[in-house]
């Protein structure tokens, strides 16, 4: 299998290693059926319920064992063939979407299961993402890490476009259950993708170290590092209060403009098309401006802009908000994702990446249930932008008080 050859546009260079484009295009076709899952589940619970607070708690559910698995998940992660470690992990993904699936099929399905399930299948994404991401790592060289980390999150996103069109398409014509069903057989070609590559051999010293020693040593090396402790809080803050307009999307759509289904996956689309955009021009971006200014510019944009798509007046004025919304998105968390795995050497990544996977999954589910709960009682459209504007102002602060951390050069390990 050749390489592509993509010198002109620096953000496709990972696509130029023939294992790297095998696993993007395997997580490519599983998060189209997972975010079938996603919207057929968003739906379904906003509708059974009516209350934004159940919505935001059964996805903050997903996200709340990141808080404590996370760095138990990159400690098991640097200890293992990653190859396999990540088959394990999907693996047990598929056989929870299967037992969704065959309760959807036989009308055993209940807001409860949907929330029990969504709470082991955070488990298994847990303890598999640091390895996940590791990897990838280790399919290029160092200096493809940022076009490796933006395409990872552009395949993503466009799964967000294509999955949610598919599951509005499939509930209008088949119901929740084929969307479930879609997402199971998904799950393969990821197996398929694995048995395709093959990665460095690893150092058979890494086993010898504890659980607890290569925890505690990952979360030393963070706390060591001013850079990626400073990224690790911005994660934390932008999880909490802005990153909540992903699992409000259905809120939003229904109770906000009295729309459904096609709504809430016209919404999704959007916000995965304008992440795909970004993710093609972001890594040209950081080349030219340099990582840190990057970050600098997204981090100060988002809070205005995740504002203004809240204050939509239309669904159309909302489709197009949150098309810039998920570019901005996607340009903030895929460089405070790479600018902090690309200051540690690669034995570290998982671990450190791990970290930045706890802190942004813990701040994503507290924030989206509290905003959830909040918007039951006082409005969606107040309680969103009041977080979007206080996360300006502790961007705007920070800028004040510390000029360096939104200027200057990447110092990095790589």
């Amino acid at each position: 299998m050749r390489a592509l050859r993509l010198p002109q546009l620096s953000s496709l260079r990972a696509f130029e290693h023939p294992g790297y484009l095998a696993v993007w295009l395997g997580a490519l076709i599983s998060n189209i059926g997972t975010w079938m899952e996603t919207v057929s589940m968003g739906v379904y619970v906003t509708q059974e319920t009516g209350r934004a607070e159940w919505t935001g708690g059964i996805v903050a559910l997903s996200f709340l064992p990141s808080v404590v698995l996370s760095p138990l998940g990159g400690a098991l992660a640097d200890r293992f063939d990653r190859r396999a470690y990540v088959a394990v992990g999907i693996t047990v993904q598929l056989v929870l979407a299967a037992v969704l699936t065959v309760l959807a099929f036989t009308g055993k399905l209940s807001v409860p299961i949907v929330g029990v399930v969504s709470l082991l299948n955070g488990c298994a994404s847990t303890l598999t993402n640091p390895a996940f991401s590791a990897m990838l790592a280790e399919l290029v060289p160092p200096r493809d890490l940022h076009s490796a980390m933006s395409l990872n999150s552009a395949q993503f996103n466009l799964g967000r476009i294509v999955g949610p069109l598919l599951a509005a398409l499939v509930l209008q014509m088949g119901g929740a259950s084929w969307a479930l069903f879609v997402n199971t057989l998904s799950f393969v070609a990821v197996l398929v993708a694995l048995s395709r590559v093959r990665l460095p051999a690893r150092d058979p010293e890494a086993k010898k170290e504890t659980l607890w020693a290569g925890i505690t040593r990952g979360i030393s090396v963070a706390r060591g590092d001013e850079d990626i402790w400073l990224v690790l809080w911005g994660t934390l803050f932008v999880a909490a209060l802005v990153a909540p307009f992903i699992g409000l999307v259905p809120v939003f759509a229904i109770n906000v403009f009295g729309q459904g289904a096609a709504a809430t996956s016209l919404l999704v689309a959007c916000q995965g098309a304008g992440a795909v955009t970004a993710a093609v021009v972001v890594g040209t971006l950081a080349d030219a401006l340099g990582h840190r200014r990057l970050l600098g510019l997204a981090a100060t944009s988002i809070g205005v802009v995740s504002a203004l798509y809240w204050l939509s007046p239309t669904l159309t004025v909302a489709a197009a908000g949150i098309f810039v919304l998920g570019a901005n998105y996607l340009m903030l968390m895929s460089g405070l994702h790479a600018f902090a795995t690309s200051r540690v050497p690669r034995e570290l990544q998982a671990r450190v990446s791990s970290l930045y996977s706890m802190v942004l999954g813990g701040g994503y589910a507290a924030g989206v249930w509290a905003l959830g709960a909040l918007a039951d009682r006082v409005g969606v459209r107040f309680v969103t932008i009041s977080a979007s504007v206080l996360f300006l102002a502790l961007v705007l602060t920070l800028r004040l008080l510390s000029p360096r951390s939104f200027a200057g050069p990447q110092t990095s390990q790589g």
